[in-house]
């Protein structure tokens, strides 16, 4: 065979470069994606954490059964700010006769929204978690 041949002679000095570029785009790409998915990760993890915390605050209010209507709120640690907002909804008169469920005669019943936020700053980005349950406690007295 003759070496002037261009079956022959191997890549060219261009066609090396060009490999290189579309080697390096798609690495480049590679580690853009897993850097994506580790920040990914990351949120996902402080997000379990603040509904953790904010299924505590909810465990924690009124835990003798009774409820009042306001908000607490408070730093919970690890940049954390939690607050708990509980509001009556209703209130059932007692029945007319006998205690009711272990009610005290002449006790009144009423339901509570009760929610439980927590927030935090990440990456300059205000986050939050609402957990919101209803629940029956006896009613606050009313006001004269």
């Amino acid at each position: 065979m003759r070496p002037g041949r261009s079956g022959d002679r191997g890549f060219t000095l261009l066609e090396v470069l060009v490999a290189f570029v579309i080697a390096a785009l798609a690495l480049g790409e590679l580690f853009s994606v897993a850097a994506s998915d580790l920040h990914s990760v990351a949120v996902a993890g402080r997000v379990e954490e603040a509904v953790s915390r904010a299924r505590s605050h909810l465990a924690a209010t009124g835990p003798d059964g009774a409820l009042v209507a306001g908000e607490q709120q408070g730093e919970d640690g690890g940049g954390y700010h939690w607050a708990v907002r509980v509001a009556q909804l209703a209130a059932a008169a007692p029945p007319a006769s006998g205690p009711a469920m272990g009610a005290p005669q002449g006790a009144r019943a009423a339901l509570y929204l009760v929610t439980a936020s927590v927030s935090w700053q990440e990456g300059g980005q205000a986050r939050s978690v609402h957990l919101t349950t209803e629940r029956v406690a006896p009613a606050a007295p009313p006001r004269p």
